[in-house]
């Protein structure tokens, strides 16, 4: 692993689950990790309660927008967590891949979104403390 770890968050619409990883890993993580995130069928917008839910938490992740999975995303990752986008995802070798069974939040309002935003939090700071023991 680089001197800087590489994270790439994967979600099929990149609107919800994996942009509320990477704002927590960046919020958490600053400039310690690399974070991007990508879908393999990118979504036009944010989930707006995604949005929401972030924004309760003093994350503001509106600058973001869906984003193409590529396959250089991938071959420049050190890990690469995978949330429903099923082996639409390049396996490359030198990769960490990871699959976290999380419920996606399309269609959902701001109450339904909280307890999968807050388990996100959760695996991030595990994470996080992985990747950065000295961190924690």
């Amino acid at each position: 692993m680089a001197s800087k770890p590489s994270v790439l968050f994967v979600c099929v619409h990149n609107a919800g689950r994996s942009q509320m990883a990477a704002g927590f890993l960046a919020h958490l993580a600053g400039e310690a990790i690399e974070v991007r995130s990508a879908g393999s069928a990118p979504a036009e917008s944010l989930n707006p309660a995604a949005v929401a839910a972030m924004k309760e938490l003093g994350i503001d992740i509106t600058a973001q927008f869906p984003k193409i999975l590529t396959y250089d995303a991938v071959e420049t990752s050190d890990v690469v967590i995978t949330m429903g986008c099923g082996d639409t995802c390049p396996v490359l070798p030198g990769v960490s891949y990871r699959d976290w069974q999380l419920e996606d939040p399309a269609g959902k309002g701001v109450d339904a979104v909280r307890p999968i935003r807050d388990e996100i939090r959760s695996r991030v700071e595990d994470l996080i403390a992985e990747l950065l023991p000295t961190h924690v």
